[in-house]
């Protein structure tokens, strides 16, 4: 066994690992379906209350005419800048270099849509109103992400967003919402998902994420625009004969959590400042904008490793089991998502496994 399976075999465990909800297992599922009646009818092919009243609910939620379910956020944000850019006769979208479908999804927009990117912005930075005058007046739509997962969740202050969304509708550039994790941001903007929505013409939302359910995400807009989304997801195979298992894990989990990404923030604060308390420790953003953040070591990933699996057999506190390199860097960093199972961990046991990370970072300098 290597020393990256020895981490993972250490963090599972642990007693008290850190991030998420839970492990992801059938439990996760049966919990969501314990009091539903057996008879209940499914969804079919899209078609059906369990479905139609899901949508209509979620519609409303995030300030859109329509809204439809689909079985994976890949297949609903290509299907989303698709329209947009049958709609405006153009064949060029502008997202950040680090988007999710320019690094995660094997070039799925160019290969099976023949779009084109055009991307705004440093990698490590956001993408500004200046980047967006500045980008190729062609640009059929233009995709922000909130929170920028891939820089450690930032985001921009709310009148950056009010501005590039006044500039898109004055050049006639659609607006496109990745909210992956939108849900997570409103503490941090003080807003509701309808306010910041208002914003963009479409709106991708993630259920799995900081919802924790089993899959799914639903795309949101127009009725014209929904309503071509769905003849995109029949031509994607999307339209499966039931989807009732992923839209009744969101449902339940939605309701079960929506109404504590507030406290997940503040968690998110109270983890960050104590790693930013230890020697050669930092995260990304240094205060937390949202339920996420990375955590930045100034050490390898070889010699970090037997620290932290030391730590974790000592204290029982599980920061990770995966650390990745920075590229061209002695160093490494994880992600932190905070979700139920911080609020569970003695405050105690936490200063403990901190203390000693602090002082095991200490002795090598």
């Amino acid at each position: 066994m290597n020393e990256y399976q020895l981490l993972v075999e250490a963090f599972n465990r642990t007693s008290y690992p850190l991030s998420g909800h839970g492990k992801r297992n059938i439990q996760v599922l049966m919990e969501a379906f314990k009091d539903l009646d057996e008879n209940l009818d499914s969804d079919i092919y899209g078609s059906g209350p369990l479905i139609e009243n899901f949508q209509k609910e979620m519609a409303e939620y995030l300030g859109k005419e329509s809204a439809v379910f689909f079985p994976s956020g890949t297949m609903a944000q290509q299907i989303a800048l698709r329209i947009g850019c049958d709609l405006k006769g153009r064949n060029k979208v502008a997202y950040h270099p680090l988007c999710h479908l320019e690094i995660h999804e094997q070039d799925g927009l160019k290969k099976l849509h023949h779009i084109e990117p055009v991307l705004l912005a440093d990698k490590n930075s956001l993408i500004s109103l200046e980047d967006v005058q500045r980008m190729d007046k062609d640009v059929a739509c233009l995709l922000l992400e909130l929170p920028q997962r891939e820089i450690g969740g930032q985001l921009p202050v709310y009148s950056e967003l009010e501005a590039i969304s006044a500039y898109c509708r004055e050049q006639g550039i659609l607006l496109h919402l990745d909210g992956a994790r939108l849900f997570e941001v409103l503490p941090f903007y003080g807003k509701t998902a309808a306010e910041i929505c208002r914003l963009f013409d479409s709106v991708y939302v993630s259920f799995y994420k900081g919802i924790g359910g089993i899959a799914g995400a639903i795309l949101a807009g127009s009725e014209e625009f929904t309503k071509e989304s769905k003849v995109w997801k029949r031509r994607h195979g999307g339209d499966l004969i039931s989807l009732y298992p992923y839209i009744t894990a969101a449902e339940y989990y939605f309701k079960q959590r929506i109404h504590k990404m507030g406290q997940y923030y503040e968690e998110a604060k109270e983890l960050a400042g104590f790693f930013n308390q230890c020697q050669g420790v930092s995260t990304l953003p240094l205060v937390p904008v949202s339920n996420m953040f990375h955590v930045h070591f100034e050490w390898p990933r070889e010699k970090l490793i037997p620290v932290l699996i030391d730590i974790y057999e000592t204290t029982g506190i599980g920061f990770t089991a995966v650390l990745r390199e920075v590229e061209g860097t002695p160093t490494c960093y994880y992600e932190v998502s905070i979700g139920d199972r911080y609020v569970e961990v003695p405050k105690e046991k936490i200063r403990e496994a901190f203390q000693k990370l602090d002082e095991k970072m200490q002795e090598a300098r």
